[in-house]
């Protein structure tokens, strides 16, 4: 495939992401695909097979960035305990401005496709097993659950992509820091509380 040709398949893939997001699997037409790209629908079905080809190469692209974000934000064994909370920090950052760089990308595969489950799943399988890792060496209590920190965490950042970075009332680096003191700090205050 020759540069033009290249061009051309990256441009149906953005304007079909954008279609997709936009009016959902079912909804998108491949003749407004075409329209909006400007290119006939041989030209579509020149890269593509039909409009399911296309959506799950959205997908399969989305999951490929998005388990490669969440691997990268494991924790090395030899962070000081003063960097710890900037390098977790960081880690989310990271998650969130794939979400905002690609956000109809991000819909596709999160939210409305087939997959978004099951991607929520193995995101929280590779969460839970960094933990683990990281309890290991030590940066975390050993007597938590994680599988449970891990799905509340995918929770936490769908929620939070949906409701305030994709409608632009935060940046990935406030709302990764929100998380960070939530799950890292918690909600209790520095004073003991005593019960009578």
């Amino acid at each position: 495939m020759g540069a033009d040709g290249e061009k051309s398949r990256q441009l149906l893939l953005e304007i079909s992401a954008m279609q997709f997001a936009i009016h959902g699997f079912h909804k998108t037409k491949i003749s407004e695909i075409v329209k909006e790209a400007n290119v006939t629908q041989p030209t579509f079905y020149l890269y593509f097979k039909n409009k399911e080809a296309v959506f799950q190469e959205l997908v399969d692209m989305f999951k490929e960035k998005l388990y490669h974000h969440v691997a990268q934000s494991k924790l090395p064994a030899d962070i000081a305990e003063e960097g710890l909370k900037g390098r977790i920090a960081y880690g989310l950052c990271a998650v969130f401005e794939l979400f905002q760089q690609h956000e109809e990308v991000a819909r596709i595969g999160f939210v409305i496709s087939e997959e978004a489950a099951n991607i929520k799943e193995q995101m929280t399988a590779q969460i839970e097993s960094n933990l683990k890792e990281e309890a290991e060496l030590g940066y975390f209590h050993t007597n938590i659950n994680f599988g449970v920190v891990a799905a509340a965490m995918v929770g936490a950042i769908e929620y939070l992509a949906i409701t305030k970075l994709w409608t632009g009332t935060h940046k990935p680096e406030e709302l990764a820091e929100e998380i960070t003191n939530l799950f890292l700090i918690g909600l209790k205050n520095n004073y003991s509380i005593e019960i009578s």
